[in-house]
């Protein structure tokens, strides 16, 4: 059963904050078409307010702030969040399935993954401590260096509706984690978990000016945000479009970016496979969460002696898919989170049979769904390297299929593509998966499976996918600067000038 959409403020400076301007955006249920409730909608004067709580939070008087917090005490906190999550976890999955039509199953599978995020940062916040003044090796005896790693400062963290809470978390837990203080503004598609995790924060006492969020559009809240003199770095996930605009702006001040775009990325099947089993992978690759995934395999290449058995298995496979209303039983296919996004991906299907390829399955709504923004899981053939389906990213569950005879071939229409996201290889001999991942142009290599993640593990791209990393480690580094500290330690006089008292 549906629970209603609670009626949030901004959070700004520890505290709910109606918009300076009193805007407000509209939730629209994309299962049902309705209007559920609306969020606040920042402008500039209220990223002034978030920036300025942001900057009061990362460095207090008398030693209280939260960048000189041990990482011990930042991981309590980190924590506490956590046990939250897990605790709201069943509401938490119903609020965001009901927000961006993510089936209820996997919504709730990316709140576990909320909560072990959580955790993971923590245990590096941990380990910061103990990393600190590492020793630097010099070869000179009379210096020594070491290294501190210190937080980069305030942080922009702009996300994207196709995970909102789980997104979001990729990108706070580390900021905080690093001992930054962020201001999250999260796709005003899909806002409604992002402000739970605001009221979560509350709960559990973060320091006020810690983490500030603004819902809003992005011209008016993302973009000034990215521009404000005062943030010391911007971290975006979203579309290429955006994230130059977002370089652009961070170039005038020269502020460091990371950046995780779109994809366009491909799934190379051989010969030598369990067929079912590459169907299911195939499948899941293209079409979890709706097909709605940066990653997504989105580019079947398919050896072509098992292509007509192959496809004829993936269309039985793909008919029984249930599409229904996100919060059922067993629903694996839910609308797409917005009617504009409904249109877009309709465009593509019509544009691709224009072009003269061939829709093998699916292409339209759904027969037994008259309202929603459901589309079919589609698969596409007949598919040449120049049409816009094999190009560009649809964002939706839309699958194009292209078939070869060599290794060769199949690596040359992987990295025929301006992205670089993800690539994933499916077959029995190994050694040949490991030169595919060698030769693949993309920074994940999926072999024989596609989409899995971890937190523990670097995320990210290369090409026009962007560039930086999230996740693991490296997902820390993002948030920290180095600072080399070196020490002349000799009793001597250094003895580069003649000293005027021996003249």
């Amino acid at each position: 059963m549906a629970i209603p959409i609670p009626s949030r403020q901004l959070f700004i400076d520890g505290e709910w904050k109606e918009p300076v301007l009193k805007k407000r955006i509209p939730i629209v249920n994309p299962t049902t078409e309705l209007i559920t409730g609306d969020i606040p909608a920042a402008t500039a004067e209220d990223v002034e307010l978030a920036v300025a709580a942001a900057r009061r939070a990362l460095v207090r008087n008398k030693g209280s702030d939260w960048a000189s917090a041990s990482g011990s005490v930042r991981a309590k906190y980190l924590r506490a969040i956590a046990a939250k999550v897990t605790e709201r976890k069943s509401e938490l999955a119903k609020l965001e399935a009901l927000d961006c039509g993510k089936p209820l199953d996997e919504a709730a599978w990316d709140m576990d993954d909320v909560a072990g995020c959580f955790e993971y940062y923590a245990d590096l916040a941990e380990g910061l401590d103990a990393k600190q003044k590492a020793p630097v090796s010099l070869p000179m005896e009379s210096f020594k260096s070491y290294v501190l790693k210190e937080p980069i400062g305030v942080v922009a963290l702009i996300t994207p509706w196709n995970y909102p809470l789980l997104m979001a978390t990729w990108k706070v837990a580390p900021a905080l984690a690093a001992g930054c203080t962020a201001i999250l503004k999260p796709s005003e598609l899909s806002s409604v978990t992002c402000l739970e995790l605001a009221d979560i924060c509350k709960e559990v006492g973060l320091p006020s000016g810690v983490l500030n969020i603004l819902t809003g559009l992005g011209p008016e809240a993302g973009a000034p945000l990215a521009a404000h003199p005062q943030i010391d770095k911007i971290a975006f996930t979203g579309s290429s479009a955006t994230g130059s605009k977002i370089m652009t702006a961070a170039a005038q001040l020269v502020k460091p970016v990371s950046l995780e775009l779109g994809g366009k990325s491909p799934i190379v099947v051989f010969e030598d496979v369990d067929i079912d089993k590459a169907v299911e992978w195939a499948i899941f690759g293209c079409f979890w969460t709706n097909g709605q995934i940066c990653s997504a395999t989105s580019r079947l290449i398919l050896h072509e002696s098992i292509a007509a058995e192959f496809l004829s298995k993936m269309v039985k496979w793909i008919k029984n898919i249930k599409i229904s209303d996100p919060l059922e039983e067993g629903c694996r296919l839910g609308p797409v989170v917005s009617e504009g996004q409904y249109e877009k991906i309709l465009k593509f299907i019509s544009t691709a049979k224009s072009e003269g390829a061939t829709i093998l399955t699916g292409g339209c709504r759904p027969a037994h769904l008259k309202k929603g923004f459901f589309v079919e899981p589609t698969v596409i053939t007949d598919v040449n390297t120049s049409m816009q389906i094999w190009r560009e990213e649809v964002f939706g569950p839309v699958l194009c299929v292209k078939t070869f005879s060599t290794e060769e071939e199949a690596i040359d229409l992987a990295n025929d593509t301006h992205y670089g996201l993800g690539s994933a290889v499916i077959s029995n001999n190994l050694e040949r998966c490991e030169r595919i991942t060698k030769a693949f142009q993309a920074g994940i290599v999926w072999i024989n499976c596609s989409q899995p993640c971890f937190c523990q593990a670097p995320w990210g791209g290369s090409k026009r996918s962007g560039f930086g990393r999230e996740l693991g480690e490296w997902g820390l580094d993002n948030y920290l600067s180095v600072k080399q500290v070196t020490q002349y330690i000799s009793d001597e006089p250094w003895g580069w000038y003649n000293s005027p008292s021996k003249l």
